[in-house]
């Protein structure tokens, strides 16, 4: 079992209250210093728990016991971010509507599709952006529409567009939720594909804000969120708030056999889908004990690699109670599921230390006035060298925790 210290034990705390019944380690949430509820209040915003825990806390009753300052703070957050939530919403449906009117074929991605499987209620979770997955042949059609709604392209990755309008240099941590003008769109291009392969074909629809949303299927929906959890467990810094919404969607659907059936059917001989959603799954069981039915455990948790089931045990709790912007320990589990057949998503060198710049925290644009391009300017500063410190800094305990790891392999039964 992994060692964590005592903000990290005040942090697990937090994400052991979503147990039922609630653990008994959640009491020391009760008792904490005012620094320590400044640090806390912090990592929830940045982990995407902060609204989820207040709703928790009122759901159990628990609300009251929390020092009247967290509660007022919270609550501030919950009303700036439910309107923030509805400027989303109507930001979305208008896309939409644009997409219907061209016949563009897409899918609703993540954030809004998850209410109310594993999000209770749209506006407890802090969205970033608006995903949608679009049939290549109707990307071109839906970046003119998105350019004629004055967003620009940011990136291309992969099969990936992100889009952003309305930038701005610098975002304080007391407007994190607050329906500020600046929106950001992901394209999420899929290739043509006849028959049942292609996620477009097995949609469903939903009577959602006033429009009919495409949304996946209910397994594509719970193989997306596995593997984006997955994704974010295999990077620096993993976003709590998955892990828990991960956590629900499993119990959503604990007894429904034709369910699990369904699902194995579909991801079995997907190698990423069943170590990715069996290495989610066994870390959060190391967290939260057990809350996953044998019917998905035995094809995906039981066929983990013993190295993987090693860095979970040694590294699981360290990886999803870390300060932003996280650690490099992925890496050894990157390499271990390299042996597995799952090929890391860069070079480990280029991850280690990469060889190129970042990409500009904020484009510029044509006229934007000089103090904006000096605060543009200072904000890509002060980005540089705060990623030019992690790399060395996390680079060098890399190094040491390699060492470590390659001794704990030694003495796994052979």
């Amino acid at each position: 079992m992994s060692h964590i210290n005592r903000e990290q034990r005040i942090r697990e705390a937090v994400l052991l209250s979503f147990c039922d019944p609630v653990s008994e380690e959640v009491e020391q949430l009760l008792h904490l210093s005012t620094r320590e509820w400044r640090r806390l209040l912090r990592w929830l915003d940045i982990s995407g728990l902060a609204l989820y825990v207040l709703d928790r806390f009122t759901e159990q009753g628990l609300r009251d016991a929390l020092p009247q300052a967290v509660i007022d703070r919270l609550q501030q957050n919950m009303d700036d971010n439910t309107k923030r939530t509805r400027g989303m919403v109507d930001e979305s449906v208008a896309i939409q509507i644009e997409f219907k009117r061209t016949a563009i074929s897409y899918a609703v991605m993540k954030g809004l599709a998850l209410s109310p499987v594993s999000v209770p209620r749209s506006e407890l979770r802090h969205q970033f952006d608006l995903d949608y997955l679009v049939a290549e042949k109707s990307a071109p059609e839906a970046r003119r529409i998105l350019e004629r709604r004055g967003y620009r392209l940011y990136a291309i990755s992969g099969k990936s567009w992100e889009f952003k309008i309305n930038e701005t240099p610098h975002i304080s941590t007391k407007d994190f939720y607050k329906d500020l003008p600046y929106r950001a769109v992901e394209l999420h291009l899929e290739a043509d594909s006849k028959g049942g392969h292609s996620r477009l074909n097995r949609i469903v629809n939903r009577e959602m804000f006033g429009i009919t949303m495409p949304i996946f299927s209910p397994v594509d929906l719970f193989l997306s969120q596995g593997l984006h959890a997955f994704k974010d467990v295999c990077s620096p810094f993993s976003r709590t708030a998955h892990i828990l919404e991960f956590y629900r969607h499993v119990l959503a659907y604990r007894n429904d056999d034709p369910f699990w059936q369904e699902l194995r059917s579909v991801a079995e001989r997907d190698r990423r889908a069943s170590l990715g959603i069996g290495v989610v799954t066994y870390l959060i069981t190391s967290i939260m004990g057990h809350f996953a039915p044998e019917a998905l455990t035995e094809w995906t948790v039981n066929v983990l690699p013993p190295s993987v089931r090693l860095w979970v045990d040694r590294y699981g709790r360290r990886t999803v109670f870390a300060d932003h912007p996280g650690r490099k320990l992925y890496l050894l589990l990157e390499k271990e599921l390299e042996a597995a057949a799952i090929p890391a998503k860069r070079p480990l060198k280029k991850s280690l230390l990469p060889s190129r710049l970042p990409p500009s925290v904020i484009r510029s644009s044509s006229n934007e006035a000089f103090s904006t391009r000096i605060a543009r300017c200072r904000v890509q500063v002060h980005f540089l060298f705060s990623r030019l410190r992690f790399h060395l800094v996390e680079g060098l305990r890399y190094a040491i925790e390699s060492y470590r790891w390659r001794r704990y392999l030694d003495r796994l039964p052979q």
